[in-house]
């Protein structure tokens, strides 16, 4: 195998004579004269396996090892002593500083070869697992930071569904649609539902009915939202708010507003019948309009939700006030850029609370 060798001896025929017995076997060998000069060799970490003389001047072998030993760069280069001391005393010392194996000089070339290739096939297994290890690392640190963009989104998601339609919210965080949360001027239709009667049964009806029947209400207005593709401004206990033709705009909102009204009115009328049955006296009432509003992020850090400002959504919660129970009020001029499709009836002019002038309004059927 191909490995370099850093020949370690104060004495220049022992350097050669090492030198060239490496050399012939295909290994790159460098020879220094000095613990100095081995320790820099080693420090520019191109060196597999050092030969290092016990007996030089200034640092001898033994603290040229512990130099190496010390550096946990270097915690698994095989480092063979070499010595023409007493082999006993001096191998236990060797071994106890850290030396891989221990040649006595004059050093047997056969035995010199087959150390150097059994210590080099070792270092080969520990780089292999230092890659793998440093492959593990990689792989782990990846893994950790696809688990903490995923958290993001799914806190992204979690957080944009409480407004939006599932799939408006995955183009927003795949970067398919802008961001919905800057603030922005639109024609909007806006549908106002507020349940009929609430009130008095929240007063005289148990805590477990009154959260009950809120549930099942909610349930019934979150599947119609999400069928037509609405956006959620806000949830009032015993009402919603919804628009159309924001962030996402729509062909014709005002006639998906009507669709979704005309959706609530016949799930919430199913669910008033079997409330009726239980004795409690609920029932829906809609209104419709349509106009501009300002539309963006209203809160705080922390606590943020997605809001529509302007007369628009306050004339869709004075007309849902005048509707009566299983009723849908619609100002006139929605009515009429919904389209064909729709029958309104008993058109009627409207003083509400807020607006100066009349609005003219009718009943969708």
């Amino acid at each position: 195998m191909s490995a370099n060798i850093l020949v370690v001896d104060d004495q220049a025929p022992n350097r050669r004579l090492l030198q060239d017995l490496l050399s012939i076997k295909g290994y790159s060998v460098l020879a220094v004269e000095s613990g100095e000069a081995a320790l820099a060799t080693v420090d520019s970490g191109s060196v597999d396996l050092v030969l290092l003389d016990v007996m030089m001047p200034g640092m001898d072998g033994f603290a040229v090892l512990a130099a190496i030993r010390a550096d946990d760069r270097h915690a698994h280069l095989p480092v063979i002593l070499c010595t023409s001391l007493d082999p006993d005393r001096e191998r236990v010392r060797g071994l106890e500083a850290g030396a891989d194996d221990f040649l006595q000089k004059p050093i047997n070339h056969a035995e010199l070869l087959a150390r150097v290739r059994s210590l080099l096939r070792v270092k080969q297994l520990f780089d292999e697992v230092a890659a793998r290890q440093q492959e593990l690392r990689a792989l782990n640190e990846s893994l950790e930071q696809r688990v903490r963009d995923k958290v993001t989104e799914v806190a992204q998601l979690s957080r944009l569904k409480r407004f939006f339609s599932s799939t408006l919210v995955e183009k927003i965080v795949a970067g398919g649609a802008d961001d919905p949360m800057a603030s922005h001027r639109r024609d909007v239709a806006v549908v106002f539902v507020d349940l009929r009667g609430f009130t008095a049964f929240a007063d005289a009806a148990a805590p477990e009915d009154v959260m009950r029947v809120l549930r099942e209400f909610h349930a019934a207005l979150g599947a119609c939202i999400d069928q037509a593709g609405g956006t959620i401004e806000r949830f009032t206990g015993d009402g919603v708010m919804v628009f159309f033709n924001d962030p996402e705009p729509v062909a014709n909102p005002c006639a998906s507003a009507l669709r979704f009204a005309l959706d609530v009115r016949a799930r919430t009328g199913e669910l008033a019948g079997r409330w009726a049955r239980e004795g409690f006296l609920l029932n829906a009432g809609l209104g419709v309009a349509y106009g501009y509003a300002t539309v963006g992020a209203i809160g705080y850090e922390g606590r943020v939700d997605y809001g529509a400002i302007g007369s628009v959504t306050n004339l869709a919660a004075r007309l849902c006030s005048e509707a009566q129970a299983g009723e849908i009020l619609v100002q006139q001029r929605a009515v009429a850029l919904a389209g064909q499709g729709f029958v309104a009836d008993v058109v009627k002019t409207y003083s509400l609370k807020g607006f100066r002038e009349t609005i003219l309004a009718a009943r969708l059927v």
